[in-house]
């Protein structure tokens, strides 16, 4: 049985970081509804403390479309006995995550998928993302490709695998046959990042199935392109305010 202040410190910490409970359940639920799920696999999490080693994560083995905010679970990148506890992450996540916080402070929010056409770009023999439209201009000089894979992202994989996000200035990982690690300073910022990423995969991928010539932008005017999109005031902000007002209406529980 329970004591009352073993269940106590349970309440509190499922009612601690609110918001960040709200956002990133926000998030899950999204990414279900657009179809960038897999079964109860993949996994997000978002930093609450100020070194960026507590985090906020999903439950193991819970399908994105039914998480709620209370449901999210709190765990220390820097605990060696996470694992061995009831309430313990999937073992991939915790090592993908876990790592992930512990290298690079600068990822508040990380976003892992293996939605279907950023996987289909980490299938490739060439994995870039040429700029041939504006959404993938968006991510010029602002992804990094792991060209390796060493299996499942148990925790000696999942440290390699993290260190490709050391630079704060990459904040997609295209996973080498694995899908894609999309990284934010909050939970819109990550989300809004992700979301177009694969729509630029899909429009590259799509763009390849004709087999008529690419017409790539230059350098410069790609670049120029992604600096004016990472300067556009308040896109993300807005694009996840939107997102939340439609769960607001639809799936209110999510934020419970």
């Amino acid at each position: 049985m329970q004591s009352a202040r073993s269940t106590s410190s349970m309440a509190a910490s499922k009612a601690s970081h609110h918001q960040e409970r709200a956002d990133l359940t926000a998030a899950f639920r999204w990414a279900a509804r657009l179809n960038f799920h897999e079964g109860v696999a993949n996994h997000f999490s978002v930093a609450v403390n100020e070194d960026g080693t507590q985090f906020l994560m999903n439950p193991n083995q819970s399908h994105f479309s039914r998480i709620k905010a209370s449901d999210l679970i709190l765990v220390d990148a820097n605990d060696p006995e996470t694992m061995n506890r009831p309430n313990a992450p999937d073992p991939t996540a915790w090592g993908l995550h876990g790592a992930l916080h512990r290298q690079c402070q600068h990822a508040r929010v990380a976003l892992h998928v293996h939605s279907i056409h950023a996987t289909v770009l980490a299938t490739l023999q060439d994995p870039r993302l040429p700029p041939i439209d504006q959404n993938c201009a968006m991510f010029f000089n602002r992804y990094v490709i792991d060209t390796e894979y060493g299996g499942l992202a148990f925790e000696e994989e999942a440290e390699r695998c993290c260190q490709q996000l050391s630079d704060p200035n990459k904040k997609v990982l295209v996973m080498c046959h694995h899908g894609v690690m999309v990284i934010g300073d909050d939970v819109a910022d990550a989300f809004n990042r992700l979301f177009y990423f694969e729509r630029a995969a899909e429009t590259y991928i799509k763009a390849l199935w004709t087999r008529q010539p690419l017409r790539v932008l230059p350098d410069e005017v790609a670049e120029k392109t992604a600096k004016d999109l990472e300067d556009y005031p308040g896109q993300a902000e807005r694009h996840f305010a939107e997102l939340k007002a439609i769960l607001d209406h639809e799936e209110p529980e999510y934020a419970q």
